[in-house]
């Protein structure tokens, strides 16, 4: 690739002359074949979301979250009431096609309209969608919004380095890790290395096509197990 060059010799990224902001992700609905996101709202999902957070007896899927476990339904409560009040992160529940019950919630966050930047995170999934075509799907029709409906440039996915399992889901969804902020946050009292991963617009062809492959019924046997993994799908499709 060609580096361009300003006028008195130094190297300077990329022209983007017909480049115009972002619109911020709206609160409306996004439809899958398993799932439903919608804009959270307390009334509609809170028991639902309850029962299934509660699914967790062990309090093992708040263990690298900046909130929870909640013990009280009361505080519970009032935190789904801040969320659902909340424009940055926006949170949308998900709910299971199959049951019409909310079951988790993720979030847009760190929105940048102007630079075309925007974070997926507080991805929090009950037992009852964690490994699942469901939870594959959710990160599939956020994805979608993010680049093919609003035109963003770069989505981003961070958690704590300690984390495996969310470090192994990101690479396993088709982001690029990119490096350790070391002490980037405090959390619960505690220290936290960031392991940042991201995709870029120009790779989101390749990973979209991987996933619509995995997605397909056909990719399925009867008794639900996958044919082919999502990271050999889109390793295949990806530029």
């Amino acid at each position: 690739m060609t580096i361009r060059v300003n006028a008195l010799g130094q190297p300077i990224g990329p022209a983007l002359p017909d480049w115009t902001p972002c619109e911020r992700p709206a609160r409306t609905a996004m439809d899958g074949r398993t799932v439903r996101l919608e804009p959270l709202d307390p009334a509609a999902h809170g028991d639902d979301l309850w029962a299934a957070f509660s699914a967790d007896e062990t309090g093992r899927m708040w263990t690298y979250l900046p909130v929870g476990p909640y013990e009280q339904r009361e505080a519970f409560d009032a935190a789904l009431a801040r969320n659902a009040a909340s424009e940055d992160p926006l949170f949308f529940a998900v709910i299971d096609l199959a049951t019409g019950k909310a079951v988790g919630f993720a979030t847009y966050l760190r929105i940048e309209p102007a630079a075309g930047v925007i974070e997926v995170g507080f991805i929090t999934f009950s037992p009852l969608m964690q490994r699942t075509t469901a939870s594959t799907e959710t990160m599939y029709l956020m994805m979608a919004r993010v680049f093919d409906e609003l035109g963003y440039r770069r989505y981003e996915w961070k958690c704590d380095n300690l984390n495996a399992p969310s470090k192994a889901a990101a690479e396993r969804l088709g982001f690029t890790y990119e490096g350790l902020f070391r002490q980037a946050v405090i959390t619960k009292g505690r220290n936290r290395d960031t392991a940042w991963f991201s995709i870029l617009d120009s790779e989101w062809p390749g990973i979209k096509a991987g996933f619509e492959a995995w997605l397909d019924p056909a990719n399925f046997h009867a008794d639900g197990r996958q044919r082919r993994s999502l990271a050999a799908l889109i390793a295949e499709r990806r530029i």
